[in-house]
């Protein structure tokens, strides 16, 4: 997924949100009443509204007197827009490296105020059982888009089968390979072609949606990120707001409610086939690794 926008697709993204928006937007709220109150409910973005944990939250909160109304997108591009301009106040689909893409191409100052989870990155293959059957020349395939291939990248290098230039970071792409230090090639490929294409080379690294796709799960990979160490930071998923608005502190009592609530943490984790990794790291360390990516993009 390339998140750097030119002026007309954003244009093009501004209309759709606000075409996806006046569609499920429903009675006007009053512009009058308190925001969380029944009258004007916390409008949040989400992609996956199928997830039941967000129907147990929902009721949690109402219980708390904080109203919420998920409303759910089909496009990743359109959710940080819709809260940019205003027509949402959080949204919780994403991590913090795709949200530094999205301030950094559209000048927006979107912040993280909570955590989720971070679902680990795998690296599958049906020709090999281990790392040490992987010959020298091995084919990997790896996803195309900017956001996901460095993190691919960054995998296949904590497993030891090549080597990333200065060690990499979620910048990396494959023009930093250290090929004689390398065991393996990468082969860049749409997304949506990574667990097909296990069936012509060697391996793949394959996001957690799309496994299922050749009858694997996550405990069939050979070798994942781990969702704590320092290189999964960027990769944190998280609750945005505005900046103006990071303070709010019914946010902040929704983002405890999440937690404190072992039914919402095992829905959250089975709607993921038990591979989410929880964080429930402070708002200022997220915006601090949201901060360093976004110097180290517009240093590029």
């Amino acid at each position: 997924m390339n998140r750097r926008f030119t002026s007309a697709k954003l244009l093009t993204f501004a209309t759709v949100a606000a075409l996806a928006l006046s569609a499920c937007a429903g009675d006007a709220a009053s512009p009058d009443a308190a925001l969380g109150t029944a009258e004007r409910p916390l409008r949040i973005g989400i992609i996956n509204a199928e997830d039941a944990y967000r129907d147990t939250l929902r009721d949690l909160a109402r219980a708390e007197g904080i109203y919420l109304e998920w409303v759910n997108f089909s496009d990743f591009s359109i959710p940080n827009l819709a809260l940019a301009e205003g027509d949402l106040d959080l949204n919780q689909f994403q991590h913090i490296q795709f949200l530094a893409n999205f301030n950094v191409a559209t000048g927006s100052n979107l912040v993280p105020i909570g955590a989720t989870a971070v679902y680990p990155l795998g690296l599958y293959s049906l020709r090999h059982d281990s790392l040490a059957d992987f010959p020298r020349g091995a084919e990997i395939a790896i996803p195309n888009d900017p956001t996901n291939q460095a993190r691919a990248l960054l995998v296949l290098q904590a497993a030891g089968l090549i080597t990333l230039r200065d060690g990499g970071n979620s910048l990396s792409t494959p023009a930093d390979i250290l090929r004689e230090e390398s065991i393996a090639r990468v082969i860049p490929v749409e997304a949506a072609q990574t667990a097909i294409s296990l069936h012509d080379i060697d391996g793949s690294i394959v996001n957690n949606s799309m496994i299922p796709q050749v009858g694997l799960t996550l405990a069939d990979a050979i070798f994942a990120d781990d969702p704590s160490s320092l290189a999964a930071e960027p990769y944190i998923n998280v609750w945005v707001t505005r900046a103006e608005d990071a303070e709010n502190e019914t946010f902040h009592r929704l983002i405890a409610l999440f937690h404190a609530s072992p039914t919402v943490i095992e829905g959250l984790r089975a709607s993921s086939a038990d591979t989410a990794a929880v964080r429930n790291n402070p708002a200022l360390d997220l915006q601090r690794i949201l901060a360093e990516i976004e110097a180290n993009l517009r240093n590029q």
